[in-house]
């Protein structure tokens, strides 16, 4: 497998926030196995690591950067961590992004400012960054991770979340019109219900994991949540020369939800 032999990769949010496979941890994973060299960058340097000797394990090469997208350095401690090890950058996939519950009167504006500073600031960090050497080297690929809650409205609401989500759709957009006579491609996932760590954790304790499950599934026309693969495989679609002709495009992975 080698639908990205000799990329030069860099997964923003490469760890994964609790056990089992996040969506950037598997993505990390499956660029590695085709091909790619990855940098994995987390804010935490442990999950960061993980990741990476995963990779390591199965043969790969990795590297680790440490980075907290709310910090306004953290696009260019990137960018130069990815010229050091290897020259330039191939591929960034932003996998970045937090939830507040609340709905328009229980959001604070430090609620609204914290999730935006991450879920769409953090990107546009991250691309101003790396643009100069996609744009020098004369292409490259931009993927990023939205959610189905950009255009899709859940039972409960989550206002600030799904209106960040929202704007990173049409930041990419923007991103790609910009940058296409450069040959840069600029894509959009979103996610709809997928069983990650990242909902484990919002889960109250008092929960049944195996009944959630059942209600998530069943919300689903194809009758089953997505997986982190799922995501990753569209990552790998979208990060791939198998998608050069693609772009401002958003891809709902979400099992006929918007059906």
């Amino acid at each position: 497998m080698s639908r990205l032999s000799g990329k030069r990769v860099a997964i923003i949010g490469a760890g994964s926030s609790g056990a089992g496979w996040g969506n950037g941890k598997a993505t990390a994973v499956l660029f590695a196995r085709e091909g790619a060299k990855v940098l994995c960058v987390d804010r935490v340097a442990e999950a960061a690591e993980e990741t990476a000797d995963l990779i390591r394990a199965e043969g790969g090469i990795a590297e680790t950067s440490v980075a907290d997208v709310t910090d306004a350095a953290s696009g260019e401690q990137v960018a130069a961590r990815a010229v050091e090890l290897w020259g330039g950058i191939d591929v960034l996939d932003y996998n970045v992004g937090i939830s507040q519950q609340g709905g328009v009167l229980e959001t604070t504006d430090a609620d609204w400012d914290r999730v935006f500073d991450i879920n769409l600031t953090g990107a546009l960090r991250m691309t101003r960054a790396v643009l100069p050497l996609m744009r020098d080297q004369g292409g490259g690929s931009l993927v990023y991770v939205s959610s189905l809650a950009a255009v899709y409205s859940a039972p409960y609401s989550y206002v600030s979340y799904e209106v960040s989500k929202m704007a990173l759709v049409r930041f990419a957009r923007s991103v790609a019109h910009e940058n296409a006579s450069y040959q840069i491609r600029s894509n959009v996932i979103l996610p709809g219900v997928i069983d990650t760590p990242h909902v484990t954790a919002f889960v109250d304790s008092e929960t049944d994991p195996q009944e959630l499950s059942r209600r998530r599934s069943a919300m689903v026309p194809m009758g089953r949540q997505g997986s982190a693969w799922d995501i990753a495989k569209a990552a790998l679609f979208l990060g791939s020369d198998d998608s050069s002709y693609i772009t401002g495009e958003s891809l709902k992975v979400d099992g006929g939800l918007t059906v």
